[in-house]
């Protein structure tokens, strides 16, 4: 592959490549919607990457040639948000150049031809990856000395202020830092970072993300919600966060929260509280070896998502419920063993499973049976988050 992006280079610049750059998908293994609200969440980067081919061009331009779309030029000279671009790769790059630059760093233009295998519209965040990618391509490139979730954080700016979508930083985090960690977003500034061991194949099992066959096209109303909703019920107690909100007063101010708010805002609230508990009793499981209680709670984060958080049906749809006959048919192979849950931002995308060895081979060929041909991917941790891989 890294032979094939340095001849794609080379047909598209007409030069040789100095870099090759690499930043992975990620799979969200707890935390679902936690993380906007300051909570807690459990993700691990994929061995699924963003892999760009780069040179310095010195101009005042950045070109980005991605693998089967337009080219991207971007002047450095304009930084500023486009609203005409919104929800497009141009953004994310002017975005990502944009954070870099109010770092105090003076950004240098680059060409880049860039190829991935994380699958737009997968749920393993492939727009994360190529935000990570791209701030480790600058922070190379300008020598910044950026740390991971420095990176991350850029990438969150770019998809937030410039792409248009609300994300909170797990996705980006996962990806800059690799492995598998805990982040507990209590102190927004200063998020705590946990890296923690996970063997799946010493337990038995497999990690398998399901392509529903659904895509996150136009559905960014439905993610949009999520916070929007819960602004409200923060609102009611003058808090920009749920986590700033007790649990108990919550509870006390019900009935004044669903006259405000309404019923499903106070139903996703209730699954970010449940939720971040999920996640310290997951963390703490993993911990002490207790696989068994991971999983358990695995799929007491995927009836939550589902009963509570909303994010598995979009809003009025009755033809098409791709995400919830994954799961159905997910629970009926897996017989009570395993755990499956949505993964991501759900609606649309992918289902995560965790499947015992022994029946791996036949979940993953009736899933592809009845949901297409590849649809059950089956993966593996990746221990680095974005990479400068190689110096031509």
């Amino acid at each position: 592959m890294y032979e094939e992006i340095k001849q794609f280079f080379q047909t598209t610049f007409h030069r040789e490549a100095r870099y090759l750059f690499s930043a992975p998908g990620r799979t969200e293994l707890s935390g679902n919607h936690t993380d906007h609200q300051l909570g807690k969440v459990l993700a691990g980067a994929v061995d699924l990457d963003t892999i760009a081919a780069v040179a310095p061009n010195g101009e005042p331009v950045i070109r980005v040639q991605s693998e089967g779309y337009p080219r991207c030029v971007i002047e450095l000279d304009d930084l500023a948000v486009h609203p005409a671009e919104t929800g497009t790769t141009a953004a994310l790059i002017r975005g990502t150049a944009a954070g870099i630059a109010a770092h105090g760093f003076s950004v240098p233009g680059f060409d880049a031809c860039v190829t991935s295998r994380v699958l737009a519209g997968s749920g393993l965040s492939s727009s994360a990856a190529f935000e990570v990618l791209l701030g480790t391509i600058l922070n190379h490139l300008t020598q910044a000395g950026l740390n991971a979730l420095e990176i991350a954080r850029i990438g969150q700016y770019a998809e937030n202020v410039y792409f248009g979508k609300p994300c909170g930083l797990l996705d980006q985090a996962a990806s800059s830092l690799g492995g598998v960690i805990t982040i507990d977003f209590a102190d927004e500034k200063a998020p705590a970072v946990e890296r923690l061991e996970l063997d799946l194949t010493a337990y038995g099992y497999a990690l398998c993300i399901v392509d529903s066959g659904a895509d996150h096209a136009d559905l960014t109303d439905e993610y949009a919600a999520i916070p929007g909703e819960l602004r409200a019920i923060n609102t009611h107690f003058g808090k920009t966060h749920l986590r700033e909100v007790p649990e108990e007063d919550f509870y006390a101010a019900l009935p004044a929260l669903r006259r405000e708010a309404g019923d499903r805002a106070v139903l996703r609230a209730i699954h970010v509280y449940e939720e971040n508990r999920r996640v310290t009793e997951q963390v703490a499981a993993l911990k002490r070896g207790d696989f068994d209680r991971f999983l358990e709670l695995v799929k007491a984060s995927g009836r939550s998502s589902w009963m509570y958080l909303q994010n598995v049906i979009p809003a009025g749809y009755k033809a098409h419920q791709d995400l919830a006959v994954a799961l159905a048919l997910a629970e009926k192979l897996l017989g009570g063993r395993g755990a499956c849950r949505v993964h991501g931002g759900g609606f649309a995308g992918t289902i995560q499973a965790f499947v015992p060895l022994d029946m791996l081979a036949r979940f993953r060929s009736e899933m592809d049976a009845a949901l297409g041909e590849g649809s059950c991917l089956v993966l593996s941790i990746r221990s680095a988050g974005g990479i400068l891989l190689e110096v031509l």
